[in-house]
C-alpha cells in the first residue's frame, strides 16, 4: 500500500469514526427527554448495562458463549452442506432439473416458521436455535456457490479437458476455484443470517443466551438492556465477519483490490 493510499485509508477511517461520535452525541442529547429516552434509552446508561456485563457482574460471558457457539456451529454446518450440494446440483443437470421446483419451494418459505417444529424436534437446548440458523445460511452459500459453478466458461473446461483434465481435475482445479469468490460473498451475509437464526431460535424458547438475555428486558421494558444486547451481538458479528474477510484474502490473494483493477 503506497503512502497516498495510506493517507487516504487513515482519512476515511477519521470520518467513519467522527460520524460514530456524532450519532452517539445526537442520541445522548435527544435522549434527555424522558419521552425519547423511554424508546430509546440513553447511550450512558446502555455502557453502563455492557460494563455491568463484562466488568462487574461479569454475567454475561455464558449467555454470549451459548448464542456464539449456536452461530459458529449453524455458520459452519449450513456452509459445508450448502457447499456441497450447490457443487453436486451444479455439476448434475438432471438432479438440478429434478429438484429445481422443491429447492425453489423450500427457498421461498419464511424458515422462521420451523422454529417451533425444530424446538419438538430438538428440544429447547442448542441445537433447535442451530438447526433454525442453519436453513438461513444453507440457502445463501448454496445458491451462490451453484451459481459460480454454472458460471464457468464453456472455453475454459474445453481447454482443460483437451489438456487431458478428468471429473476430479476439473472440478479441483476448474470448478471449486470458480465458485470460490462467489461463496466468500455470501459468507459475509451468512454471518449475520446465522446470528439471526440463533437469536430468533433463543427469543421462542430458551433460558440461556444474549437473546434470551433481550427477550427478558423486553419483558420487563428495560430499553437499556435490549440497546446493550443489540451492540453486543452486532459487535461480535462484526467480529466474526473480519474473520471472514481474513481468510477471504488468504485464499484468494490473487484477486486483484479495487484500486488495482481501476489502474490496470
Amino acid at each position: 500500500m503506497s503512502s497516498l493510499q495510506k493517507s487516504h485509508h487513515y482519512v476515511l477511517r477519521f470520518w467513519q469514526v467522527l460520524l460514530l461520535v456524532i450519532v452517539l452525541l445526537a442520541w445522548h442529547l435527544a435522549s434527555r427527554d424522558n419521552n425519547f429516552a423511554f424508546f430509546f434509552g440513553r447511550p450512558i446508561e446502555v455502557a453502563k448495562v455492557i460494563w455491568a456485563w463484562f466488568i462487574t457482574n461479569r454475567d454475561i460471558y455464558l449467555h454470549l458463549g451459548i448464542t456464539l457457539t449456536e452461530t459458529v456451529l449453524a455458520f459452519v454446518i449450513g456452509t459445508v452442506a450448502g457447499l456441497a450440494f450447490g457443487l453436486w446440483l451444479g455439476l448434475s443437470r438432471g438432479a438440478s432439473a429434478l429438484l429445481d421446483p422443491y429447492i425453489t419451494a423450500a427457498n421461498s418459505m419464511p424458515r422462521v416458521i420451523l422454529a417451533p417444529i425444530f424446538g419438538m424436534w430438538f428440544g429447547l437446548g442448542i441445537w433447535s436455535k442451530v438447526a433454525l440458523a442453519v436453513t438461513l445460511v444453507f440457502f445463501i452459500v448454496f445458491f451462490n456457490v451453484y451459481q459460480g459453478v454454472r458460471e464457468v466458461p464453456s472455453t475454459l473446461l474445453d481447454n482443460a479437458r483437451m489438456l487431458g483434465a478428468n471429473r476430479k481435475q476439473l472440478l479441483r482445479h476448474v470448478y471449486i476455484p470458480s465458485a470460490t469468490s462467489w461463496v466468500f460473498s455470501s459468507l459475509h451475509t451468512s454471518v449475520g443470517l446465522a446470528f439471526v437464526g440463533a437469536v430468533v431460535g433463543e427469543y421462542l424458547g430458551s433460558a440461556s443466551g444474549v437473546g434470551y438475555l433481550i427477550l427478558q428486558a423486553e419483558g420487563t421494558l428495560d430499553v437499556n438492556t435490549v440497546f446493550a444486547g443489540i451492540v453486543v451481538l452486532t459487535v461480535f458479528a462484526l467480529v466474526l465477519d473480519g474473520m471472514v474477510t481474513l481468510v477471504e484474502d488468504r485464499l484468494l490473494s490473487w484477486k486483484p483490490k479495487a484500486g488495482e483493477t481501476e489502474k490496470l
